[in-house]
């Protein structure tokens, strides 16, 4: 057999129902110079019996490995492969038959791009399609890489793929996040605006693990962030509150399960290494007495002026003064913590302040994505904003923030702002979006804390 132009390789772990499938779809690719790699790692399934089926197939190599990971495994096919470039199928997912032709085309005549994927259909379990799902075009439409590729179905050179060490084996999860991060900075990258593979999302498929890959995401930004995060500093972690215009007076010394609003928040930031400065700005000198019961060299008061607190004053002129005191150059970075969102996590505070270094961007939300319907006033009534019609571009997504996680680049303030013109954002789980405006909301957070005693320590 001549050396293959192209190496595949599929990791399945108990998707023997859909690997069949994907098998098939690689033999009946219109580009001929390819091998195939069909990888069972630790399947209790009939995945060993479906493999046997394609023994014959010089073109086909079968391992069986008990990693227990798909990184792992994803550096095997790499150590095996023989193709110049590489390409990973999941045991669950389909080929689309031109999908081989139209990369490997694309790589060979764009000799500077390390990495090219396409759009794809998205399927149910039974292979129906639910959506055609495409990516706007890179250096065209396209100028924030804030947004990795799906992990699978990326056909990159092998090259590239052990110049950067290939994947990290100490992560469960996010393997394309690494890559990408690995190499968006360093090398071209592109996208081909067809859909030529189907990707099947079903209840056990990893991407619904969604604390999974939040967890394996943030260690990679902070991992990522280590060698430039001393550029953006001082990093500050500003708690605003405030004596008056909230529905209750005081709020932040509201108890909750036992511990102030306030202090809670205190103490959620005082688990971080990350931060030089934090920030407890309010206009009630009984903060400042609440804030001096920690003893933390990092912990600063800012006194707020009154006329900043008002609902329709925007936070940058608090952060304009506490800057003047700690940061008057205004080279460092800031992350927004705020009392009222007691459920926002640490590990979400800080993944703020990686998002926004990793980008370079200006400003760093947390936010969730809207899916359920939208809709605004038009001429003949309601007109939805977010409909549904089969085809999605990553520009049709609708995000929803709310005060829950912000960075900001502390000079955006001058110019009597948040943020600045470069805002990216990141994934948020949706039981860290609550936000206490009202006493029903304060009575539903005491009652959450209450149910999750290991979260919110409520006894």
């Amino acid at each position: 057999m001549d050396t293959p132009k192209v190496t595949v390789y599929i990791p399945s772990h108990n998707y023997g129902a859909f690997l069949q499938e994907a098998i098939e779809s690689v033999l009946r690719q219109t580009y001929s110079s390819w091998e195939l790699l069909i990888i069972n790692d630790s399947s209790t399934d009939n995945t060993p019996e479906v493999m046997e089926y394609y023994k014959g197939d010089e073109r086909i190599r079968l391992f069986h490995t008990s990693y227990g990971s798909l990184p792992k495994v994803c550096n095997l096919a790499i150590r095996e492969a023989r193709g110049e470039y590489i390409i990973r199928l999941d045991g669950d997912d389909v080929f689309g038959s031109n999908i081989l032709l139209v990369l490997a085309t694309h790589l060979d005549q764009n000799p500077d791009c390390a990495l090219v994927f396409p759009d794809y259909y998205l399927v149910d379990e039974t292979g129906g399609i639910v959506a055609h799902e495409w990516r706007e075009k890179f250096f065209q439409s396209n100028h924030v890489f804030d947004n990795p590729p799906n992990g699978a179905c990326c056909l990159i050179r092998r090259t590239v793929l052990e110049e950067v060490h290939c994947y990290r084996e100490d992560l469960g999860a996010q393997d394309g996040y690494d890559l990408w991060n690995k190499l968006r900075k360093s090398h071209r990258v592109s996208n081909v605006n067809l859909p030529l593979f189907f990707y099947r999302r079903h209840d056990s498929s990893l991407t619904t693990d969604s604390r999974r890959i939040l967890a394996a995401r943030r260690h990679i930004k902070l991992d990522a962030v280590a060698e430039t995060l001393n550029t953006y500093r001082p990093l500050v972690l500003c708690i605003p509150c405030r004596q008056n215009y909230d529905f209750v007076p005081n709020l932040w010394n509201r108890p909750l399960c036992g511990k102030t609003l306030l202090e809670r928040e205190i103490e959620k930031a005082l688990r971080s290494k990350l931060f030089d400065t934090i920030a407890v700005c309010c206009d009630n000198p009984g903060a400042r007495e609440v804030m001096e019961r920690y003893a933390d060299p990092r912990l600063f008061f800012h006194a707020r002026r009154r006329e900043d607190t008002i609902r329709s004053a925007s936070l940058a002129l608090t952060l304009d003064s506490l800057f003047s005191r700690i940061d008057p150059d205004r080279r460092g970075t800031t992350v927004i913590s705020y009392p009222q969102a007691p459920f926002v996590s640490l590990e979400s505070l800080e993944e703020a302040l990686t998002t926004l270094v990793i980008n370079d961007a200006d400003a760093a939300l947390g936010m969730i994505e809207v899916d359920e319907p939208l809709f605004k006033r038009g001429a003949h009534g309601l007109v939805r904003i977010n409909p549904f019609r089969g085809v999605r571009s990553d520009f049709d997504a609708i995000y929803q923030q709310v005060n829950t996680a912000r960075a900001l680049k502390n000079r955006n303030v001058d110019k009597g702002a948040l943020d600045g013109p470069l805002v990216v954002h990141f994934p948020m789980q949706r039981d860290e979006f609550f936000f206490i405006n009202s006493a029903q909301n304060l009575r539903v957070a005491e009652a959450l804390l209450r149910d999750s005693p290991p979260a919110g320590k409520c006894s």
